[in-house]
């Protein structure tokens, strides 16, 4: 992190969050942002990821650009593969605010926006606009009031989806009443075979990820795993956000909302090992949750996941934070003489 991005970042931290969050948005757009310049990549950072080629596994997570209005210069920030979103069918506004809370002293984020965003039309538009590059996914979402989610997420994925690299179903955010129930293995599947269908309805076959919560009993996970097999899925992300408040404390610990950063890396991180015991390795894993530094992107490798995002740790380190994390992977791969393909799933051992 360079002088220039400290300052920034002091400057963003003494403003409320939301706030620090749309003006960071609008620096970026107006291209006063230090960017990396495109991913860091070598032989031993480039991967497929179901059928996607990436630079390297370092992905940017849905939440930060809600509404594709920085594609193109988060593209260029050293990420291997970047997803935006999430989209609804129609434009929301999302929670009242405050709806944004820093826990500083915890490297933490609580958030409860309840997918505010511009809807799929403007959303999708931004997503075809885009310039080539490293590949970009788009989260879909339901409308807080809709009847029928999962005809929501078919319909995102048939006016937007055809932009993206990929996209993924999202049933694991606790800011939507009642989304998280369509993480039982009835529902899921139901909602997977219609979003397949719209997928394969489709002018070109895009992969479908689904992105779970951290919050499932072991035996849920194993049903969903179960589940994304059967329904013939590209891939989970495991996780969103959680609703646990274990050893958080201080000012805005309490408050609703979906809890992200260090505190939740464990927490994720296992229900990561215990999909990659349950698929055998067989279905591509992206691992989220609590990714600050190079050995947390280690150890979420080892423990099943073929790539990784990130997105709280950002707002603490800054931008920056990708072709660091890249750069130190490929250090370290070239140090231990170990491939990506070998270090995935070594470690699922240490986690379960």
């Amino acid at each position: 992190m360079n002088v220039i991005e400290k300052i920034g970042l002091a400057a963003l931290h003494r403003i409320d969050p939301e706030v620090a969050h749309d003006l960071s948005i609008r620096a970026l757009q107006r291209g006063l942002a230090p960017l990396h310049g495109g991913a860091v990549t070598s032989d031993r950072l480039r991967l497929d990821l179901a059928g996607i080629s990436l630079p390297n596994p370092i992905g940017l997570a849905a939440g930060y650009d809600k509404n594709g209005k920085v594609i193109a210069p988060l593209m260029k920030s050293g990420f291997g593969f970047v997803e935006i979103g999430a989209a609804t069918p129609r434009p929301q506004p999302g929670s009242p605010k405050p709806r944004l809370f820093r826990l500083t002293d915890q490297q933490a984020i609580i958030n409860r926006f309840g997918f505010n965003n511009d809807g799929a039309e403007v959303i999708g538009a931004r997503l075809t606009a885009r310039p080539a590059g490293v590949p970009v996914g788009l989260n879909l979402g339901a409308n807080k009031d809709s009847t029928d989610r999962a005809e929501d997420f078919a319909q995102v994925l048939r006016v937007a989806g055809t932009s993206a690299d990929f996209v993924t179903v999202n049933v694991s955010s606790p800011n939507t009443e009642k989304l998280r129930d369509l993480q039982g293995a009835e529902a899921l599947a139901a909602l997977l075979d219609r979003v397949l269908a719209t997928r394969d309805s489709l002018t070109r076959r895009i992969p479908v990820f689904v992105k779970i919560a951290p919050d499932l009993q072991d035996a849920e996970v194993t049903q969903v795993a179960s589940v994304v097999q059967n329904a013939g899925l590209d891939g989970i992300i495991a996780t969103n956000t959680t609703l646990s408040r274990d050893g958080i404390n201080g000012l805005h610990a309490q408050e609703a909302g979906g809890l992200s950063g260090g505190p939740l890396f464990r927490r994720s991180t296992r229900i990561l090992a215990l999909l990659h015991q349950e698929t055998a390795g067989r279905i591509p894993l992206i691992g989220v949750g609590g990714i600050s530094s190079p050995d947390d992107v280690w150890e979420k490798l080892r423990a099943g996941a073929s790539a990784i995002q990130v997105y709280s740790a950002m707002i603490y380190q800054g931008l920056s934070l990708a072709p660091r994390l890249a750069q130190a992977l490929d250090d370290r791969l070239a140090r231990d003489r170990i491939t990506l393909a070998e270090l995935t799933g070594s470690g699922v051992g240490d986690w379960i």
